[in-house]
């Protein structure tokens, strides 16, 4: 895989490059040509990952599109996440036996999760709805429906570079390490399912385990890798995505965000920013965490909420991994890039409280200590970032089109997977928006389901 060569972007709008931004917040294919349908015109509101792939796709099929970004296009969780394109993670947070070990968790201050309790009846709502997912047969549905969603995803990924989309993208597979041999057999009986979808995990013993990465400690329990798993540096894929949608006519204006919206007739007309009023054919709400409250502008209901997670960045680091690493007990994550390396974890229902908490900045620092040789937890990381995962009750996506809206669109939710579902929804979103239908696969997704 290659890396990204970024040339001076030709407009006055900005792309976040690896400086921490301000804020803290089906198969590629020749399609037919524009001339010979309606030229729809699509305003996408957010320009993170989801929403720049939906409007890449949308312009390869010869729409006509506007991103509205509230910032800067990529500064929120599309930049300082892992960048895992990771189809065999693809587990729905709300799990069984998720609310026994979330209590145990909530015990220990420096736990992979925190909830900070409130009587708010929207928090009430949303965590009652988490409780009741919390089961084998929401969990087991949830993960066939991102299975199926996530069909084609590297092939996806291959025709974005292809097509001149220029990102950092490393294809060396996922490593799961345990400590225990509880949490390991419980993984390894979970198997079967993803074996029947074509994925071909290997379950190894604790010598196997340093024979794949030798940075790890001798006497963990076991491993499962992933060979075909992959990660990109996620602020260069956002970057590239930006930079193609304008190469392909696109218009991507930031600092642009929505205050109002404008309909008529069970349509929107137009939104309006600060700056000016934008009209369109169709509009897609694609803006993560912050989707469910600028849903309600569109005069929808989305239980979308913030799920804070944070990253540690070693820009000097001496650990030349040879894969993704997530160390299973303390649930952190670790990403080689290209001269560094990302370590990130934790999940806070605080909020958009985005304050870094020092406390879970140690515990993340220190957790590798456990796993790899030599791991100093007192060296310092050159950037600490903490940003909000647009979470959803169910722990699935939001993507269709609004119920009550003939002509709006929402992409959105996507928890922890925004990377790993970006490239299909971009492109399962821009076939339903140009053909005017809803796909099939997007059903389990549904705004319906919440009554939006």
């Amino acid at each position: 895989m290659r890396s990204s060569s970024k040339a001076p972007l030709e407009r006055s709008l900005r792309i976040p490059s690896t400086r921490t931004p301000r804020g803290s917040y089906g198969q590629f294919h020749e399609h037919e040509p524009s001339s010979r349908r309606k030229r729809v015109r699509v305003v996408v509101v957010g320009g993170g990952v989801i929403g720049l792939a939906c409007a890449y796709e949308l312009l390869r099929r010869g729409q006509e599109v506007t991103i509205l970004e509230a910032r800067t296009a990529g500064s929120g969780a599309s930049f300082g996440n892992l960048g895992w394109i990771v189809p065999a993670q693809m587990r729905p947070v709300p799990a069984p036996g998720m609310v026994a070990q979330a209590l145990r968790w909530m015990l220990r201050p420096d736990s992979p999760l925190y909830i900070r309790p409130s009587l708010s009846p929207g928090f009430i709502r949303f965590m009652y709805g988490m409780w009741r997912h919390c089961n084998e047969t929401s969990f087991r549905a949830g993960l066939l429906a991102h299975l199926r969603l996530a069909e084609g995803s590297m092939q996806l990924l291959d025709d974005y570079e292809q097509d001149g989309v220029d990102f950092e993208m490393h294809a060396q597979g996922l490593l799961q390490v345990f400590a225990s041999a509880k949490q390991f057999d419980n993984h390894v009986r979970g198997l079967d399912l993803l074996r029947g979808h074509g994925f071909r995990p290997q379950v190894l013993d604790g010598t196997e385990v340093t024979r794949v990465e030798p940075a790890l400690l001798s006497g963990l329990h076991g491993g499962i890798f992933f060979p075909d798993e992959r990660h990109v540096r996620p602020d260069s894929l956002a970057d590239g995505l930006a930079r193609r949608c304008l190469a392909l006519g696109g218009k991507l204006i930031e600092d642009a965000a929505v205050q109002r919206v404008h309909g008529r007739a069970g349509r929107v007309v137009e939104v309006e920013t600060d700056d000016g009023r934008y009209s369109a054919d169709v509009f897609l709400l694609a803006a993560g965490v912050w989707s469910g409250t600028l849903a309600r502008k569109f005069g929808a209901g989305l239980p979308i909420r913030p799920g804070k997670g944070y990253s540690l960045d070693y820009i000097d680091s001496p650990f030349a991994l040879h894969s993704l690493v997530k160390l299973m007990e303390p649930q952190v994550a670790l990403s080689p890039f290209d001269g560094w390396m990302r370590l990130a974890g934790t999940m806070e229902f605080s909020g958009f409280d985005l304050k870094v908490n020092e406390r879970r900045v140690r515990a993340i620092a220190k957790a590798p200590v456990e796993y790899l040789n030599d791991w100093d937890p007192s060296a310092r990381a050159q950037r600490v970032w903490a940003g909000a995962r647009p979470m959803t009750p169910d722990g699935l996506p939001v993507m269709g089109r609004f119920a009550a809206l003939q002509n709006c669109y929402v992409a959105a939710g996507h928890g922890m997977l925004g990377l790993t579902l970006g490239p299909a929804t971009g492109s399962v979103m821009a076939e339903a928006i140009t053909e005017g239908h809803v796909p099939a696969v997007l059903e389990p997704f549904s705004p319906r389901r919440f009554g939006a």
